[in-house]
């Protein structure tokens, strides 16, 4: 029997819903009141409609005292939320302009856990230009000697990485760049460390990441942008 992509397709192309599974690329895991103010419907019915997201798997949920949180149930339900905002976004009018009117989410924002945005594709082109990833194609990444050796030395443990069966370097479309920023484990990585230097921080309701300025002239001179 073939898989029935209808069904999932039903499931994302609600808008109440699919402003849930939007909200939930932040990374982070929310609550059914919270999410019914994303939606902008009522909590009655958020309820029955996070019950359909679990029972097609696209979310999870998590139990905290009393309190349940939800989210995406892993990277792949967030890539397939992103590439659908590239396609919802490449068949718009040509005179829209593309991503979010917000500039704070135009300029870096979290993609799921890795950096998205106009800073995140200036990373990656710095990356690729400084050799430490190689472009095979349009979607696949390599890791080069330089760039384990670059990464090690800032701080980055491949041993660890390694352990883990995702990727370490993988291209994802930026949907309001339209070309590619970094996802998969180093791409993680990068952003968790600029986050931990307090280099940056999350906003509290969107998924904008926001530099300070040291911060910023601290990770343009660390990754060469």
């Amino acid at each position: 029997m073939e898989p029935n992509i209808a069904y999932i397709a039903n499931l994302i192309g609600d808008t109440a819903r699919s402003r849930m599974l939007t909200a939930l690329m932040a990374g982070k895991a929310l609550t059914a009141t919270e999410l019914s103010l994303e939606a902008d419907i009522t909590p009655q019915t958020a309820s029955s409609h996070l019950n359909k997201l679990l029972d097609g798997e696209l979310l999870i949920v998590r139990k905290q005292g009393r309190h349940k949180y939800f989210q995406l149930k892993n990277r792949q339900i967030a890539e397939l939320i992103e590439h659908m905002l590239n396609v919802s976004a490449s068949i718009s009018s040509p005179k829209v302009v593309t991503g979010p009117s917000n500039e704070r989410l135009r300029k870096a924002r979290i993609c799921y856990d890795h950096l998205a945005g106009e800073l995140g594709v200036k990373l990656f082109d710095a990356l690729v230009r400084e050799g430490w990833i190689l472009e095979r194609g349009s979607e696949e990444l390599v890791l080069t000697a330089q760039g384990h050796r670059s990464l090690s030395q800032l701080g980055i443990d491949f041993e660890v990485l390694n352990k883990s069966r995702r990727p370490l370097c993988k291209a994802c479309l930026d949907w309001s760049e339209r070309r590619t920023h970094l996802a998969g484990s180093i791409g993680k990585w990068i952003l968790n460390d600029a986050l931990k230097r307090q280099w940056a921080h999350q906003d509290l309701d969107s998924r904008a990441i926001q530099f300070t300025a040291s911060g910023l002239n601290a990770f343009n001179k660390q990754y060469r942008i």
